[in-house]
Parts: C-alpha cells; sequence; structure tokens
C-alpha cells in the first residue's frame, strides 16, 4: 500500500495500462469491453439483403390508375393486389357486380367465404355491416351480400362502390401486423408487431429503416414483447418465422422501389406453422 502502490500506478498509467484499485470495477469494466467487442462484430457482419424477383409495372399500373381518378387512397383489393405483384400471398377473391355473381364466385372458391364491399371511399368496412365473415352456403351468401348493399346505400349513401369481394375464408392463426410509413427524416420504415390488442393498446411493435436485411427482419421478430406467441407457448403451435422473414422484406423492397407509398398496413397477416397470408391490406400513396 501507499507509496509503493502510487509509484506502481504511474506506471501503468504511463504506458497506458488499465488498472483499478477495486477487483469489482475491474469485471464491471472488461463486461463493458466485451459487449464493445461484440457490438463491432455485429456492425462489421455483411447483411443479406435480398432483392426478390417482382412485377414492379405492374404496381406502376396501378398507382398510375389512381393519379388519373385523382385518388390517393386504394380500395383492399388494389392494395392486396400491389401485394401480390410483390410476392405476398392474400386469400383467393372473386370481385363481383351482382348477387348471381357473387353466388357463381363462391362455388368457384368454396364455402366457407367472406363479403367485403369495395370502395376507395369506405375504410372502416366493419362499422357500417359492409363485411361478412364465415358464409357456409348459398343461402347465407343471398342474406349477406343484400345485406351488405343495404348497409352500404344507408350509412354512406355518397361512397363510390366498385363492386363487393366473394373472398376464401382462412383459418385462424396468429395474427401479425406489418406496416410501412415514410418519415421525413429517416425515409420508409418498416413496422412489425403482434395484431390485435397488443398493437392496439401495448404498442408492442418494432422498426426498422429499409433496406431490412434478413439478420434485421429476424431481429424485429424476436424484440417485440409478444414474440413467446410467435414462437409458440403452453403447448400451442408456433408461427412460420421464415415466411415472416420473407414478408418483411418485401414489403421494405416495395418501399423502396416507390416512394409514392406514404402508408402501408397488413392487417392481419394470418401465420401458420407453415406459411400465411395477408388478410386485409390498405395503402395509400402521394404525388
Amino acid at each position: 500500500g501507499g507509496e509503493e502502490v502510487e509509484e506502481i500506478e504511474d506506471i501503468l498509467r504511463r504506458y497506458n495500462i488499465p488498472n483499478y484499485t477495486e477487483p469489482e470495477r475491474a469485471v464491471k469494466a472488461y463486461a463493458k469491453l466485451v459487449r464493445y467487442k461484440k457490438i463491432l462484430e455485429e456492425l462489421n457482419v455483411e447483411e443479406n439483403v435480398v432483392t426478390f424477383d417482382v412485377n414492379k409495372k405492374g404496381v406502376a399500373e396501378i398507382f398510375k390508375k389512381l393519379r388519373e381518378e385523382n385518388r390517393t387512397r386504394l380500395t383492399e383489393i388494389e392494395a392486396k393486389q400491389v401485394l401480390e405483384h410483390y410476392g405476398i400471398i392474400v386469400p383467393k377473391y372473386r370481385v363481383v357486380r351482382s348477387l348471381e355473381e357473387a353466388v357463381e364466385a363462391a362455388e368457384d372458391l368454396g364455402y366457407p367465404v367472406v363479403l367485403k364491399v369495395v370502395s376507395p371511399d369506405i375504410i372502416h368496412k366493419t362499422d357500417i355491416g359492409a363485411v361478412k365473415i364465415n358464409i357456409t352456403d348459398e343461402k347465407e351468401l343471398r342474406t349477406a351480400y343484400l345485406e351488405i348493399i343495404m348497409n352500404v346505400r344507408k350509412y354512406a349513401p355518397k361512397a363510390v362502390v366498385h363492386g363487393i369481394s366473394v373472398q376464401e375464408m382462412v383459418p385462424s392463426g396468429i395474427e401479425v401486423i406489418i406496416g410501412g410509413i415514410r418519415d421525413p427524416q429517416f425515409g420508409p420504415l418498416v413496422m412489425f408487431g403482434l395484431g390485435g390488442i397488443y398493437v392496439e393498446v401495448f404498442k408492442d411493435v418494432a422498426f426498422r429503416v429499409t433496406p431490412v436485411s434478413e439478420r434485421e427482419a429476424e431481429k424485429m421478430i424476436s424484440e417485440i414483447r409478444g414474440y413467446n406467441i410467435i414462437r409458440g407457448v403452453r403447448g400451442r403451435p408456433g408461427g412460420d418465422i421464415n415466411f415472416i422473414k420473407e414478408t418483411i422484406m418485401r414489403v421494405s423492397q416495395l418501399l423502396e422501389d416507390f416512394e409514392e407509398i406514404s402508408e402501408l398496413d397488413i392487417n392481419p397477416l394470418m401465420i401458420y406453422e407453415k406459411g400465411g397470408f395477408a388478410v386485409d391490406a390498405r395503402m395509400t400513396i402521394k404525388y
């Protein structure tokens, strides 16, 4: 102790050798050094940003049609067509303009089916009774179709209606949401989270600046609080994480390719043990 210790400390400092008066401080410093090394290693990992084979021309034609009609909000069907052009799977659907066409479409798709109004002016279709789910036969379909028409006439009489979509009713699964926004400072951002109450109440979501690599997509999934639900808990099957990763990366590429997209929501993206469907979609553009 005393002068001898001070002399040794002076020598260590002279040669830039770390020294500590207490072992606990040395351990904490070493732990931070290990953490710093790990961060540097992560930064030096070459990011695997996948570029998918997509139909940019098909998306451009949809956006051109909107500009010609002086619209900024896509219908659900138009949004799903954009997703299809980028390899994102949606439930099978048909757009019909009469009751008999609806009956024929349901027979082709197979029951059960879902009916939804197709209109750029009606955002919250469920609120006005313009969505009917789990229709199991022709009798139910005829009743549901007429109810949608009546509800639209009653609650949205001035809305432009493109038709009624007949969609296959997909099984229940794990509901997640994938979205995109264009931040004025950071540019396009991709958002991921669990659907339903998790995004509405708990705001349990993760964001990334595009382009999103495969590694970053995986980190987005694992860092939300509801990750264990996706992995599978208490004997319940988990979801297809590779499918989620790929969908995140496809949305990232879509936002990178089209600067006019100001907002995008896939909610829900229904996930199964293998694969999934973009059950509902919203999209707006600026030009």
